[in-house]
C-alpha cells in the first residue's frame, strides 16, 4: 500500500511540473486569442524557435538556459510583432479574420522546414551540471531542473498577471479584449494593442523554451506536440481566460502523469483528450469560459 501511495506522490509530483509548462504556454496563446481573435497555429514554432535559440546560446556562448532567457524573450518578442504586423494586421483591417488561420498554418509549416533545413530533425539537448540533479522528499524524487522549471513558469504567470492588473498597458489589453469598440472609444489603439499582446505571447514561450531545454529535446516539429496541447488546455480552461489557461494546464499535467502510472504510459495524451472531451460535454464554454479576462 505504501509503494502505491507513493507511485500516485510521485505521479502528482511529475505531473504538477510538467503542467506549469504547459499552463505558461497556455497563456501565451490565450493572450493572444483574447486580443486579436485568432488562433495562432504556429504558436508551438516560437516555442520551438526558442528552444533552439537556447540551445544554440549554450553551445557557443556556454550560456546558462536560464540566463538565455534575457536574451530569447526580446527576440520573440520582436518575432511575435513583426508576425502580427505583417501577417495578421493586414488581412484583419481588410475583414478577413477567417484566414488568419491559413497564415499561422502556413507559417507554421514553413518553421518546421526552415529548422529541418538548417539543424536536420536530429534530437537536441543541453547538459548541464543540474541536468540529472534530484532531490527526495518523503520517498518522492523530486527532478531539480524541472521543480526549477515549474517556480519559473509559475513566477513568469503570476508577473504577467501583475502586470495585466497593474499596468496601465496591461489594462488597455484586459479592455480591448472584453470589448474591442468600446476600448477604442476610450482612446486606445487596438493595432498598437494587438502587437503588444503577440508580442508578449511569443516572449512567454520563450520563457517556456528557456526552461525546457534542460529537461527536452528539441527537434523541427516538438512545437506540433505542445502546440497542440497548448489549444487544448485554453478551450479547457475557456477562451480568452488567463485563470482558466493556468489551471487548465496544470490540470492536463496532472491527468497525463496519473494515467501514463495508473494505466500505461502511451495512453497519457489520450487520458488528456478524453478528459478534453468529457468537459467540453458537459461545459462547451470551458472551465472558467464566462470569467474570461475578468
Amino acid at each position: 500500500m505504501t509503494d502505491i501511495l507513493t507511485t500516485l506522490f510521485q505521479a502528482i509530483v511529475n505531473g504538477l511540473m510538467i503542467g506549469g509548462i504547459y499552463s505558461l504556454i497556455a497563456v501565451g496563446l490565450t493572450l493572444i486569442f483574447g486580443v486579436s481573435r485568432i488562433i495562432n497555429f504556429a504558436h508551438g514554432e516560437y516555442l520551438m524557435a526558442g528552444m533552439y535559440l537556447t540551445y544554440w546560446l549554450y553551445v557557443f556562448g556556454k550560456i546558462d538556459p536560464y540566463l538565455s532567457i534575457l536574451i530569447s524573450v526580446p527576440t520573440l518578442f520582436f518575432m511575435g510583432v513583426l508576425t502580427q504586423k505583417i501577417f495578421v494586421n493586414p488581412l484583419i483591417k481588410k475583414g478577413l479574420l477567417g484566414q488568419t488561420i491559413l497564415v499561422t498554418l502556413g507559417l507554421s509549416i514553413v518553421m518546421q522546414n526552415v529548422a529541418l533545413f538548417f539543424w536536420s530533425a536530429d534530437y537536441r539537448s543541453v547538459k548541464t551540471g543540474y541536468s540529472a540533479a534530484t532531490m527526495e522528499i518523503a520517498n518522492v524524487l523530486i527532478s531539480v531542473p524541472r521543480l526549477m522549471a515549474f517556480i519559473s513558469a509559475f513566477v513568469a504567470a503570476s508577473a504577467f498577471m501583475i502586470f495585466l492588473l497593474r499596468t496601465y498597458t496591461g489594462r488597455a489589453i484586459r479592455a480591448v479584449a472584453q470589448d474591442p469598440e468600446t476600448a477604442s472609444l476610450m482612446g486606445i489603439n487596438i493595432s498598437h494593442v494587438g502587437l503588444i499582446s503577440f508580442g508578449l505571447g511569443s516572449a512567454l514561450v520563450a520563457i517556456a523554451g528557456a526552461i525546457m531545454m534542460p529537461v527536452y529535446y528539441v527537434f523541427p516539429t516538438v512545437g506540433g506536440v505542445f502546440g497542440l496541447l497548448a489549444f487544448v488546455t485554453v478551450v479547457l480552461g475557456g477562451l480568452g481566460s488567463f485563470v482558466g489557461a493556468f489551471l487548465g494546464g496544470i490540470v492536463i499535467g496532472l491527468v497525463e502523469s496519473l494515467t501514463g502510472v495508473l494505466f500505461r504510459p502511451e495512453f497519457k495524451e489520450a487520458g488528456a483528450f478524453l478528459l478534453f472531451m468529457f468537459i467540453l460535454f458537459f461545459r462547451p464554454t470551458g472551465l472558467f469560459g464566462k470569467y474570461a479576462w475578468k
